[in-house]
């Protein structure tokens, strides 16, 4: 019998939200996994989403593609069906390297947070005990952010276009602005601390600016990895 031909907007329909069927894509084919407990609301193992294409999530998973076998194939990806094409050259590279279409963004990602924190940390141990290493060492992780975050931007459009057909998400766009804003103040801070060396040695009010300025990338970077994880383990509702 002729397979029913999906595409890609037609499967976003069925991604177990509000009753609606789950549908999950290996391979081409189109299963349909409503039955399983692990799949309701659309969502298995709080990371795997419905509707979507799982053949490159197979290869890290616990099983095999044998307990598809246990649900009804109800049909499959019509070719051609994705707005947006892959140019050969990366295809090839992600034949080879399948790492390189999730990969690249979580490994670059955690450098510009980590570097954030410890410049947020350690201006506050400057101000709170007036040693010199601890802002010095502000100042090398501040470099480090200002290097890594526009590579962890890039990376992250990569993924989007690549994983999500470039789609309107709000955990992305939230990401987007605020990963500009970021960077922004990073080079603002950064131009600031070379053209003014001591300024957190002493009281005032462009210290106290300057001051405030770093601490705010604390709360800058938590938001980009709070919607960068519901991206990956949503939040149970």
């Amino acid at each position: 019998m002729a397979q029913k031909e999906f595409t890609v907007t037609e499967l976003s329909q069925f991604n177990g939200e509000n009753g609606r069927p789950v549908y999950v894509v290996y391979r081409g084919k189109v299963f349909d996994v409503s039955g399983s407990k692990l799949w309701r609301g659309g969502i298995h193992m709080k990371r795997h989403h419905a509707a979507r294409d799982l053949t490159t999530d197979f290869k890290a998973a616990p099983h095999g593609e044998e307990v598809l076998a246990r649900y009804p194939q109800v049909g499959i990806v019509k070719q051609g069906s994705e707005t947006r094409k892959i140019p050969k050259v990366l295809e090839s590279l992600l034949t080879r390297y399948p790492m390189l279409r999730r990969h690249p963004h979580p490994m670059v990602v955690h450098f510009p947070i980590v570097l954030m924190f410890a410049t947020t940390v350690m201006n506050i141990l400057y101000v709170l005990t007036g040693i010199k290493s601890f802002e010095t060492t502000a100042l090398h992780c501040l470099v480090g952010g200002v290097f890594f975050t526009p590579i962890a931007i890039l990376t992250g459009m990569y993924s989007w276009w690549l994983n999500y057909l470039a789609k309107p998400l709000r955990p992305v766009t939230v990401k987007q602005w605020v990963s500009l804003i970021l960077f922004t103040l990073q080079v603002i801070l950064l131009v600031w601390r070379i053209k003014v060396p001591g300024i957190l040695d002493s009281l005032s009010p462009e210290s106290a600016i300057y001051f405030l300025c770093a601490l705010s990338l604390l709360p800058l970077v938590t938001v980009i990895g709070w919607y960068g994880a519901k991206l990956t383990f949503p939040v149970e509702k």
